[in-house]
């Protein structure tokens, strides 16, 4: 058999792809910073979804995260910020992700095992089933540090749990605990955190005896009717947050966040 694209992916730091038995697992693996992203590795998974997305060997694509977390959002770090540039870049790759997500024909499943922060739970969300531990949260953390919901977060959280719940998470970057969020219908399912990856394991296994071309109408006709504002929110938040990426209140934002105190804001 000829090499597909899954076969030729460059290898990416912090990012590791496996293909086994139908499954294409994509697990970001930063598990020091609760698997922050970077603009390579949110690339990265784009670039995975979108082969797998024609690769016939796979049925179902597994989206997770190293160690404690699921994903904690954009690296904080000084070398993750230098790295970044004007930080557009980013965005434009996590943009790119969710929509290799949303529009990939196969399903593609969130393991959420603990925290998923800022454009983690975009990444979560832009999944067709989120499963997540007793021990996980969502939390949009945007506004702590002077930002707005990117990476789709503004259509994918209201389609999922409607506008005052919403905003309410993004204004107030109050953590969301797995169950609160079961109730409020922003994931699929929540299971104890002893034997999660068995629970996991068994829906991985019930999508992959299913009916693949069943499943790619079901996926494209549910977000047609449900994210048809998922475009134009791309293009809204990368505006929006280009701006805010230049503020003083984000420098200020950031520099709060690594030397660990509240950021003093001046709306400038």
């Amino acid at each position: 058999m000829p090499q597909s694209a899954i076969d030729t992916l460059a290898p990416v730091t912090g990012l590791d792809v496996t293909l086994s038995d139908g499954v294409l697992s994509v697990t970001i693996d930063r598990p020091d910073s609760l698997n922050s992203v970077t603009t390579r590795v949110l690339a990265g998974i784009a670039d995975a979804v979108e082969s797998a997305a024609t690769d016939p060997r796979v049925r179902v694509v597994r989206l997770g995260g190293a160690g404690r977390g699921f994903c904690s959002g954009a690296g904080m770090s000084a070398d993750d910020v230098a790295d970044a540039g004007s930080g557009t870049e980013i965005i434009t790759q996590a943009n790119r992700a969710v929509r290799a997500i949303t529009l990939s024909p196969r399903p593609v499943v969130a393991v959420v095992q603990g925290p998923a922060a800022g454009v983690g739970v975009s990444l979560a969300l832009a999944c067709d089933l989120v499963l997540a531990s007793e021990k996980a949260f969502f939390m949009l953390a945007f506004t702590r540090i002077g930002l707005m919901p990117d990476g789709g977060a503004s259509a994918l959280v209201a389609a999922a749990i409607g506008r005052i719940r919403a905003t309410r998470m993004a204004l107030l970057a109050e953590r969301l605990p797995a169950a609160e969020a079961l109730d409020a219908g922003l994931v699929s399912a929540v299971y104890p955190a002893e034997g999660f990856d068995t629970e996991v394991d068994k829906v991985i296994s019930t999508l992959l005896a299913g009916p693949a071309v069943a499943y790619a109408k079901t996926k494209e006709a549910i977000n047609a009717a449900t994210l048809t504002e998922l475009e134009a929110a791309f293009e809204r938040e990368f505006h929006g947050q280009a701006t805010l990426l230049r503020s003083h209140d984000f420098k200020e934002g950031a520099t709060a966040f690594r030397e660990r105190r509240t950021p003093g804001f001046t709306d400038g």
